[in-house]
């Protein structure tokens, strides 16, 4: 791999996390031009247990991204992290040795000071996010909360949503409540703690309603007593096809923090592609979105069971009426064929074919 290369894409992860689909392979899949994608191990996440336990692998992938940047692509596009070991040095060289180079990054990265264990620590993401975008020719950031940090680090900064592709999921047809009612969520382990956060309406919608809850994502129990009122479904492709539109209910509560500013409302398009009607905690782009869709933001566990139970019981034509308009303007304003051409200009490929 040392002469040069036409075109590269590196990502922290394979298509099995939703970061590196959402963001690098749903893009890739959707143009002619050939990249030599580095996805460092290929795994989910980058956990700091599921590293330890593949040495050898780490290695490799370490000499994979030297072997990238010696090979002095003519276009890189880097997503969010070059390795979970590095503090900046394998950001800057991977950008530095392109003829032209994007950083795109999709989560509030650079108020990631690395909390919890010490692995996280060691090498936390905001440093590291600064590197990036001070060392990229271009940068592309997922909603304008990130692109007014990184334009004050850099003169070039192109703002694309986290996108969705509606053949990706099917349709809801029927609103008629189920019995229990199905309330739903769909995400990655690392995230299913922030339905913590609203235990007590779920609780209390479940005591009125006998309403249950649908998650897809992992199948190993972490939520306590909430766990007698979920039915967990493993994710897949075909899992995230499908579940959403069984539900009747999406889910999206967030914690007030600067992060949550930081995210580009992927789940709320999720169950908008689906025709879901949902209710999401506000920050950042989901006030936006909510508003769009007509769908009610909850910020305290009061408006969280006041919302829910809203929908329950408004008529079925209302909340077919929401999961409708929702799709519809998704697929207008949030979809990957809407943004293809921005994305592709902003990485100076050229016209893509209609």
């Amino acid at each position: 791999m040392d002469r040069q290369m036409e075109h590269c894409a590196v990502t922290p992860y394979g298509r099995g996390a939703g970061s590196s689909r959402v963001r690098v392979f749903g893009w890739l899949d959707r143009i002619d031009t050939d990249f030599t994608v580095g996805s460092y191990l290929s795994l989910p996440d980058a956990a700091p247990a599921r590293l330890v336990r593949r040495p050898v692998s780490l290695a490799r992938a370490e000499l994979r991204l030297g072997a990238i940047a010696n090979a002095r692509p003519r276009r890189l596009l880097l997503h969010r992290e070059a390795s979970p070991l590095s503090r900046g040095w394998w950001e800057r060289r991977l950008l530095t040795s392109a003829e032209f180079a994007v950083y795109d990054f999709d989560d509030a990265l650079q108020w990631d000071q690395g909390g919890g264990g010490l692995a996280r620590r060691v090498a936390p993401k905001a440093g590291k996010t600064r590197v990036a975008v001070r060392h990229a020719d271009r940068v592309i950031a997922g909603n304008a909360v990130l692109a007014d940090w990184a334009s004050r680090h850099h003169r070039d900064v192109v703002v694309i949503p986290s996108c969705v592709a509606l053949e990706d999921y099917m349709r809801k047809t029927s609103y008629a409540l189920h019995d229990p009612p199905r309330l739903g969520w769909i995400g990655s382990p690392h995230n299913e703690a922030c339905l913590s956060l609203i235990a007590g309406a779920l609780t209390e919608v479940h005591r009125r309603t006998g309403a249950r809850l649908i998650l897809v994502g992992t199948t190993t129990p972490s939520l306590g007593g909430l766990e007698s009122l979920v039915d967990r479904v493993a994710w897949s492709p075909e899992s995230q096809r499908t579940a959403l539109a069984a539900m009747d209910i999406g889910l999206m509560p967030l914690p007030t923090t600067s992060y949550s500013r930081g995210k580009c409302g992927y789940k709320l398009l999720q169950y908008a592609a689906a025709g879901l009607p949902a209710v999401a905690s506000p920050p950042g782009v989901n006030m936006d979105l909510l508003s769009q869709f007509g769908m009610p933001a909850a910020r305290t566990e009061d408006d969280w069971t006041t919302a829910v139970l809203g929908l329950i019981g408004a008529p079925d034509a209302s909340r077919e009426r929401l999961g409708r308009a929702a799709r519809e303007i998704t697929g207008r304003r949030y979809s990957y064929e809407a943004w293809l051409p921005r994305w592709a200009a902003a990485l100076e490929l050229g016209p893509v074919p209609p």
